[in-house]
Formats: C-alpha cells, structure tokens, sequence
C-alpha cells in the first residue's frame, strides 16, 4: 500500500483504487487574468496561478496512479434559485463580470480553466455552496467507486478547500491536503487554514506537498 510522506513525520497509507482527487474549483473567474477577481474585484491572483504547474502534476500523477478524479466548480442556476437569501444579500455571485456573470453555470467565467480541464469519463459537477458535499452528487459518486480516502487540492484554501474538508472528515474519509497545490488570494489566509488542518493532533486529516504526492503515486 502506498505511503505518502506528510507533516510532522506523519504517512497517509492509501489504496488507488479506493482513493480520489478532488480538485476544487479551478475556475476562469478565480485564476483567469481576465476573470472576475481581478478585473471587478481589483484582486492580484499571482498566488493562485502559482500552484497551477503542482496542480498539473498531481492530476497527471493520479491519472497516471489509477485514482478516482473529480472535479467541482462552485455555480448557481441562472435564476440564483439555489443561492440562500444570505448570498443574494453579498450581492457578488450573479453579477456581471468581464466573462459573464460571476459563478453562474453556464458562463465561461465558471468554466475549469483549460490546464486543469477533465478528461472524457471524468466527473465534473457544480455546487451551490462552498463544500462539494453541499447539495451536490459528490457523496454518492464516492459510495459508487468505494471510495474511503481523500486527495484534495484547489481553491481557495480557507473557503472551498477547507469546507469540503471539515465535511469530508465528518463523513468518515481519510483527508490528504496537497499544501502547494492549494491556494487563497492572501498567503496569510492559506497558511491560516493549512495551520487549522494540522491542529488539535491533526484534526482534519493529513498535509502534504505535491512532491511527497507523486512520489507516492509512482
């Protein structure tokens, strides 16, 4: 059984065939130059786009390793008939952006950007909510593989990433959190909630970098 080299000389033990990636949310708005973030919300998402190439390799790692791979992207129906009055009342998701309304299924601003695009066969599906758990297939497609273990990689590190997690380890799955492949517009924020993963004796699972990932999967 594969072994990966973790935080505080930790090894997450899984199987391939009963492991998944979940890649979080490698959407146009969040890392396209010309997405929503930089060009409505004025943010610099050079720290984001700085994980892309240990992003890549860790999906074609766990094409390569045989694992499970899933992809989400955060969307509302274009009615935002799925978003909760608190949503509507940020008054952000639904408005317009350079491409399209942001996160609103459909516009290429909610689309995966192209290196990280799923291959034919590969699950990709929306979400109306932070986690991938919430209101979405992603629990039954794991119970259908047989899945017990977690990858998980993505954006943005304290929000999707770390809701997907908690929820994630209160269902019973084995969590790994690919620290380099994981990213939040503000450093602090990332190493805020990779710190919160690690505590409390590891509370929301394992941490590794993506070196110790593919070296495990080869």
């Amino acid at each position: 059984m594969p072994n990966v080299a973790c935080r505080d000389n930790r090894a997450y033990s899984f199987e391939p065939r009963r492991t998944a990636l979940l890649a979080i949310d490698f959407q146009r708005d969040f890392l396209d130059p010309e997405g929503f973030c930089v060009r409505r919300l004025g943010e610099d998402v050079t720290a984001m786009r700085a994980i892309l190439p240990a992003a890549r390799r860790i999906l074609e790692a766990a094409r390569r390793g045989g694992l499970h791979v899933i992809h989400t992207r955060e969307g509302y129906r274009p009615d935002l008939g799925d978003m909760n009055a608190l949503k509507r009342e940020r008054s952000i998701s639904g408005t317009p952006g350079p491409l399209g309304r942001f996160l609103v299924q459909g516009e290429p601003g909610q689309a995966i950007i192209p290196e990280m695009a799923p291959l034919a066969g590969e699950p990709a599906f929306d979400k109306p909510g932070f986690s991938a758990f919430f209101r979405s297939p992603l629990e039954e497609l794991l119970r259908e593989r047989d899945v017990t273990h977690l990858m998980v990689m993505g954006v943005t590190t304290q929000c999707c990433v770390h809701s997907t997690i908690r929820a994630a380890v209160d269902l019973g799955y084995w969590c790994l959190t690919i620290e380099d492949a994981c990213a939040a517009l503000r450093p602090a924020w990332h190493q805020a909630a990779m710190d919160l993963i690690a505590s409390e004796n590891h509370l929301f699972g394992w941490v590794a970098d993506t070196d110790g990932v593919v070296a495990a999967l080869s």
